[in-house]
C-alpha cells in the first residue's frame, strides 16, 4: 500500500462529502466510524479518525474510554 494519496471529494447539497475509497482503506475508516474535522481558516481542513483523539485523551486521563 502506498503511504500517500491525493483525491478529490465533491460536496453534496447537504454539505456531505465522500472520502475516497483509497483514503478510507489507508486509514481503516469504515461505515459507522467517527471522524473529527479540524479547521484553520489560513491552513485548511483535516479529517482525523476520532480514535486518535480518544487514545490521546485516555493517556492523559486514564479510564475515560
Amino acid at each position: 500500500m502506498k503511504d500517500k494519496f491525493v483525491g478529490i471529494a465533491k460536496v453534496g447539497e447537504k454539505g456531505q462529502i465522500v472520502i475516497p475509497k483509497e483514503a478510507r482503506d489507508m486509514f481503516g475508516i469504515n461505515p459507522g466510524d467517527s471522524v473529527v474535522v479540524l479547521c484553520d481558516k489560513k491552513k485548511g481542513m483535516a479529517i482525523v479518525k476520532s480514535e486518535v483523539f480518544e487514545d490521546t485523551i485516555d493517556k492523559i486521563i486514564p479510564g475515560t474510554k
